[in-house]
Formats: C-alpha cells, sequence, structure tokens
C-alpha cells in the first residue's frame, strides 16, 4: 500500500485446541458421544488431496498443538502485527454443521461453538467479532439459535456454507434470513462442505485440490442467481450477504451476464425488477482473500472498477491459512477512497462496528 489505512479483517478462523473445550456447554450425553464418535463433521469434497497442515508455519504453537487455537497467538502473530482495527472470527473445526444429518446434534454443537466463542475469545479482546454458527438444515433450530445470541454486542453476523443442500434463494431457508433481518445480521458464507450432497462441480468430481479451488466461485453464481430470481431481496429488502473466499474478479463479467440473460427473460420472474446487478450492488458483498494476480497487477484497476469494489469488496486475510493473504502488500493497486472503503470503511458500516480511534493504522514497508 502506498498509504496507511485502519485495518478490518474480514475472515479470521481461530481453532479448537481440541473437542472437549467444547464439553463444558454440552450435556454429558453429547460428552460421551462425542469420546466415542468424535465431531463427526462430514465428508468435505473441498480439500482432497490439499491435507490438513496448510497452515502457517509461525501459527503453530512449540508445545505441539493446533494452529491459531489461543487467542495470545492470534493477538501476536497477527492483530497486534498488522494493527488489525476488527477481526472477524469464522471458527475452522466446525464449519460443517450445517450438513449434519443430525439437525438435533448439528444444533447443540452450533450453540456450544458459539458458547465458546464469546466466552474465550470475544470478551477478552474487544477488537475480535464473530459470526454465529446456525444448522441451516432445521431452520426453526437455526432461528432458535439467533434468537439466543442474535443480540450479543459481538455477535455481527450468521455463519453458513458454500456446499449445501438448497441453493440460498429457496423460501425454504426464509425464517432463518427473517431472523437475520430482525436482528441486523448479515448472513456470511464461507466456502466448504461441497460435494457433500453431490457432484462438488457440474461436470463430477475432481481430482485434485487446485481443481475445487478454481469451482469454488461455481457454487457462489448458482447462490446468488438463486436468491435474485427467487427474489430473496425482494422479501428481504433490508438482509445483506458476504460471499467469503471464493475470489472476486469473476464478479464484473457475471453482472454483466446476469443483467443481460434478466433482460432477454425477465417474464419469468416478474418480481424481479430491478436489473440483478443492481440488488447485488445494494445486499452483497465479497471478500478479498484469496486475491487474483497478474502479471500487470495495474490491469487490475479496471476490473475493480467495473465491479465495484468501492461497495462490493473487503477485506480478508484468512489467517492462518498457507495462502494468507498480508494486509499491507496482497491488496493491488487501488485509489485511495476505493483502498479505505476496502481496508475497513465498507466493513464498519456492514457490520455496525464503532471507529476504534486508539488503533493506529498500519504503515506499508518501503
Amino acid at each position: 500500500m502506498e498509504e496507511s489505512y485502519p485495518i478490518i479483517d474480514c475472515d479470521i478462523h481461530q481453532f479448537l485446541p481440541n473437542k472437549e473445550a467444547l464439553y463444558p456447554y454440552l450435556s454429558r450425553a453429547r460428552q460421551e458421544d462425542m469420546n466415542q464418535y468424535g465431531l463427526r463433521m462430514p465428508g468435505n469434497g473441498g480439500y482432497l488431496n490439499g491435507g490438513d497442515r496448510g497452515y502457517r508455519i509461525d501459527s503453530w504453537p512449540d508445545d505441539g498443538g493446533r494452529p491459531c487455537s489461543t487467542l495470545e497467538m492470534l493477538q501476536t502473530k497477527h492483530l497486534d502485527l498488522y494493527n488489525i482495527e476488527y477481526g472477524l472470527l469464522l471458527g475452522q473445526d466446525l464449519r460443517g454443521i450445517p450438513n449434519m444429518f443430525d439437525a438435533d446434534f448439528a444444533a447443540d454443537l452450533s450453540a456450544a461453538y458459539n458458547n465458546w466463542m464469546i466466552e474465550h475469545w470475544l470478551e477478552h479482546d474487544d477488537r475480535l467479532k464473530g459470526a454465529a454458527f446456525v444448522p441451516t438444515q432445521n431452520t426453526a433450530l437455526a432461528v432458535k439459535e439467533i434468537e439466543r445470541v442474535g443480540s450479543h454486542p459481538d455477535i455481527v453476523a450468521v455463519a453458513g456454507i458454500n456446499g449445501v443442500q438448497f441453493p440460498y434463494g429457496k423460501r425454504f431457508y426464509d425464517p432463518i434470513f427473517a431472523a437475520c433481518e430482525a436482528y441486523e445480521l448479515p448472513f456470511v458464507i464461507h466456502t466448504g462442505g461441497e460435494g457433500t450432497f453431490g457432484q462438488p462441480t457440474p461436470v463430477g468430481y475432481p481430482t485434485y485440490y487446485v481443481e475445487i479451488r478454481q469451482a469454488r466461485q461455481m457454487g457462489y453464481m448458482a447462490h446468488l442467481a438463486s436468491m435474485i430470481f427467487e427474489g430473496l431481496f425482494v422479501r428481504f429488502p433490508k438482509l445483506q450477504v458476504v460471499f467469503v473466499e471464493g475470489g472476486y474478479i469473476w464478479l464484473a463479467p457475471y453482472l454483466w451476464k446476469l443483467d443481460s440473460d434478466w433482460r432477454g427473460l425477465r417474464r419469468h420472474t416478474p418480481w424481479v425488477e430491478l436489473p440483478p446487478s443492481e440488488y447485488i450492488l445494494q445486499h452483497v458483498k465479497f471478500t478479498s482473500q484469496p486475491i487474483e494476480t497478474s502479471e500487470k497487477p495495474r490491469q487490475l484497476s479496471t476490473i475493480l472498477e467495473w465491479a465495484h469494489a468501492e461497495r462490493t469488496l473487503l477485506f480478508a486475510s484468512d489467517y492462518p491459512h498457507w495462502d494468507f493473504d498480508s494486509p499491507i502488500n496482497a491488496l493491488p493497486h487501488m485509489p485511495e477512497q476505493m483502498m479505505r472503503n476496502v481496508l475497513s470503511d465498507t466493513a464498519r458500516e456492514l457490520f455496525n462496528l464503532p471507529r476504534r480511534i486508539e488503533v493506529e493504522p498500519v504503515k506499508a514497508a518501503d
């Protein structure tokens, strides 16, 4: 960065030190079940041969514990190092909750995780905010959890994942989105769960992790089309949605295609009164990591302008993953106001975060 700006990181993954960390928030029956069978997260087609050690070397503790599993580690290695104004915690171990076939167990794990996050992370550093996990496969249980924690001052979003049973525009999810709107909580969708309910790409199963990374945006495109043409934002005009870790450069041509197809086929969805791009600009945000690169980085400036990055893009580091994006040198060249919006101002408004005057923005290295 040529200048320095406050930084709000919209994708941080904190780990459970072990499954027993959840036991104080679970019944004895659930504890005994987990002792015997573990967390029982559903299979995930999204990582394949990517392995389970794809994390920054500095995020692993010396005692052999799990990466980013203590508040002190996150503070020292990330928050303090980059003077992060706010960081949004999106968890790591339990992102498969929405795809568990036992919805009651999913609800219990959601509540336990949310309580653990609040007690061990959010209440000890006012820079940290959390996205509440909910069992989206059962809307009544999901709404119950939103109502339980949605008023907590440090819960600023509700978390979902990409690979779910139905695209998010389906009316099945309406109770969840009604609760999000009522509590003024954005619905944050993270990649994951692809392949749980069928083929993870339109042409079948890939072989390598690098292939599935190219397919993430296909799921996001499908969810966006569903949200728009099924009238989600007509039914919930105050709802905000964030797509995390699915790339960004694809957005501009996709906006054009949505608008073009809508003009030719709008009689099928007469409730979609505005061009689809307008609904996206009003209701949808995307995170930067993993930010695409170019042989000539300034070429990206035009694409960022086409995608209205000053309104639609949020900064994310994805700490502590291997493809972490540094807050001070990962983003391409942008005009000053666009950079300020991407790094902090848009997220501050979206999540209703007060400005932290005492936080000094980090200076870019020469």
